[in-house]
């Protein structure tokens, strides 16, 4: 039997100025553990003129996780946070009851040519968070945990595994992690994960049970315990996952709740512009015209 359950293949989707790869949410999987959404963004190559701006947009009921490979994004919300994240760092912006936050590309590179790479994710929260004060953490690249094990180098970007604890602030038992190969290794790493797991191959090949996977696809282990696979020469690979949440999750938009009704009054919250504002930016992104009842 292969430990397999299911390959997610990266789509096309559109955020407004610019294309990413989406992983999750999928049809026959909306959730890995409390992941509920994973963007690719990128690799772009953005022109002296071509920016990234995504105006001030609000979420309820979860946490975003911004991890870049390449180039810079400026973050700034409505508790006051104004921060540049760059390459190996991370931001950890917990929504709660409400938060606006905007992205865009720093100032001093507006004008210049420059990259864009990286995982935009969003995690839900525990039932009891939903209506949580909002927070915001910046985590720098060199406080992650990073070590070589196996012949591979392990980051712990967020949540805890080997024995590890990354210092991004989770709110229930998760998992995060980066591996990166230079040359073929055997991997057997199921002692450290728990709960639901996936598998982004971001670059190289992974092999396992005889099939050989390759970039852009998300493999959803049907038990954690039995993860072992043999990673390729120059081979990232990302391993989400954690405990699942005993209630269903609804995602509309940028919301995400068990309960529909929260969803259905931050919605017309935005509508309204009752939500808190983004310092310094004047900008909002509509509510879609399909969103309201």
């Amino acid at each position: 039997m292969s430990n397999i359950g299911l390959i997610i293949e990266e789509r096309a989707a559109d955020i407004g100025n610019f294309m990413v790869g989406r992983l999750l949410p999928f049809i026959q999987k909306r959730a890995v553990g409390p992941f509920v959404f994973i963007d690719h963004m990128g690799p772009a190559a953005l022109k002296d003129y071509q920016n990234l701006d995504v105006p001030p947009h609000p979420h309820i009921g979860l946490s975003t996780l911004t991890y870049l490979f390449e180039g810079s994004i400026f973050h700034r919300d409505s508790i006051g946070s104004a921060i540049e994240i760059q390459p190996g760092a991370v931001n950890w912006m917990t929504a709660g009851k409400g938060v606006v936050h905007s992205e865009r590309t720093p100032e001093y590179l507006r004008h210049t040519d420059k990259h864009l790479h990286g995982l935009q994710i969003w995690v839900a929260l525990p039932k009891e968070l939903e209506e949580s004060d909002p927070t915001f953490t910046h985590v720098e690249a060199s406080d992650i945990p990073a070590w070589e094990q196996d012949g591979v180098q392990i980051k712990l970007i967020a949540g805890e595994a080997f024995g590890k604890k990354s210092p991004v602030p989770v709110h229930s038992p998760l998992y995060f992690i980066e591996i990166k190969s230079t040359k073929a290794a055997k991997l057997s790493i199921g002692n450290d994960l728990f709960g639901e797991s996936g598998l982004y191959i971001l670059e190289g090949e992974i092999k396992s049970e005889g099939n050989t996977y390759t970039p852009k696809h998300i493999l959803i282990a049907k038990d954690s315990k039995l993860c072992e696979f043999e990673i390729g020469e120059n081979t990232t690979v990302y391993i989400f996952g954690g405990e699942a949440f005993p209630e269903q999750r609804y995602i509309h938009w940028n919301f995400v709740s068990s309960d529909r009704a929260l969803i259905e009054q931050a919605k017309h919250d935005w509508k309204d512009q009752k939500f808190p504002k983004v310092p310094g930016e004047t900008e909002f992104v509509p509510l879609p015209a399909s969103s309201l009842k």
